[in-house]
C-alpha cells in the first residue's frame, strides 16, 4: 500500500496560528509579542464598531495590521449572533463587513470568526454564499487536528485554558509517529481577545507561550487563510491512476511525504502548475 502525507512548506509537519477578535487597541501589544517570537495569526474585525473606547479606529487598524503581516478577517459588521437573527440580517452582517474590510485594507478577505460563537447549518450556508472560505468557532478540542469542515473550524484551545503550556509542550516535543494515522500533519490553533490580557493582568501567559513555542525550525507559523489555502491546494492535487504522477493545478507549491509499498519515505515538492513524477 502507498500513502501520501501532506507536509507544510519546507516539509514541516506542524503549523501554528492565532486568532484574536474585535480589533482592539491591545492587539498592538499582542502583535509586538507575536513578532518577537515569529508567530503569525488573524485578527477578526467588526467594521461597524471601529473606534470608540478600546476599539481601533480605521486608520489605526490599517496601520497596525497591514504593517504586521497578519491577516484581517470578518467578525460581522455589528458583531451579531448569526444563528439568532434572520437569514437576511445575518447575510447583511457578514457581507457588509467583508465589503467594508476589503475597501479599507485593499485585499480580498475570505476568512471569518463567528461573533459570540453563534452559528448553525443555515449560517454555514449563508457564509458559502458570501464567499467565506473558513470560519472559526469558539469550540476548543485540545487537539492538533486539521478541520473536517473549514466553515466549522474549531481551535486547539483558548489562551485561558489551564492546560495551555501542557498542550504546547505536547505539540512541540512529541516525535512524529511511524504509523499511518500518527503521520498526519498537526495544527495548533490558539484563540482569544487581547483585551483579556489587559483585564486579567496576565500578559505573561501569551509571552510565556510565544517564547516557548516560537522561532522553531520545525513549525510553520502562518495566518488562518494561509493554512486554509495551503490545505486546499494539497487536496486539489491530481494523481495518475498508478500514482506515478501528480499534478498541482494550484498557485501554491505543495510539499508531500510519499511512502511506497516497501515503506520507504521520499520528500517531494510539487511546484505550482506542474506535473511531477513520484515513482
Amino acid at each position: 500500500m502507498q500513502y501520501t502525507y501532506m507536509r507544510f512548506p519546507g516539509f514541516k509537519d506542524k503549523a501554528l496560528t492565532l486568532s484574536y477578535d474585535d480589533g482592539v487597541i491591545y492587539d498592538e501589544k499582542l502583535i509586538e509579542i507575536m513578532s518577537k517570537y515569529g508567530l503569525k495569526g488573524t485578527f477578526n474585525i467588526c467594521s461597524g464598531l471601529m473606534s470608540g473606547g478600546a476599539k481601533l479606529s480605521e486608520e489605526q487598524a490599517f496601520k497596525l495590521y497591514s504593517e504586521s503581516g497578519n491577516e484581517v478577517a470578518v467578525h460581522g459588521r455589528h458583531h451579531l449572533s448569526l444563528a439568532a437573527v434572520s437569514p437576511a440580517v445575518a447575510t447583511a452582517d457578514v457581507i457588509n463587513d467583508r465589503i467594508a474590510l476589503e475597501a479599507l485594507f485593499g485585499k480580498i478577505i475570505t476568512g471569518m470568526a463567528y461573533a459570540n460563537g453563534s452559528y448553525d447549518d443555515n449560517v454555514v450556508e449563508i457564509l458559502k454564499n458570501c464567499g467565506i472560505q473558513y470560519a472559526r468557532t469558539t469550540i476548543s478540542t485540545e487537539k492538533f487536528d486539521l478541520p473536517d469542515n473549514w466553515l466549522k473550524l474549531p481551535a486547539t484551545c483558548h489562551h485561558k485554558n489551564p492546560r495551555l503550556m501542557e498542550l504546547a509542550r505536547s505539540f512541540a516535543e512529541t516525535p512524529q509517529s511511524t504509523n499511518y494515522w500518527g503521520r498526519k500533519p498537526k495544527l495548533f490553533y490558539l484563540w482569544g481577545h487581547s483585551y483579556e490580557f489587559n483585564n486579567d493582568n496576565n500578559w505573561h501567559i501569551i509571552e510565556d507561550f510565544a517564547e516557548y513555542i516560537g522561532n522553531r525550525q520545525d513549525i510553520w507559523y502562518a495566518t488562518n487563510i494561509e493554512i486554509c489555502r495551503y490545505v486546499k491546494a494539497y487536496e486539489s492535487l491530481v494523481f495518475s491512476a498508478d500514482e506515478s504522477l501528480v499534478y498541482n493545478g494550484s498557485i501554491l507549491d505543495v510539499y508531500i511525504n510519499y511512502r511506497d509499498i516497501n515503506f520507504r519515505d521520499k520528500e517531494i515538492l510539487i511546484p505550482a502548475g506542474q506535473t511531477v513524477k513520484i515513482k
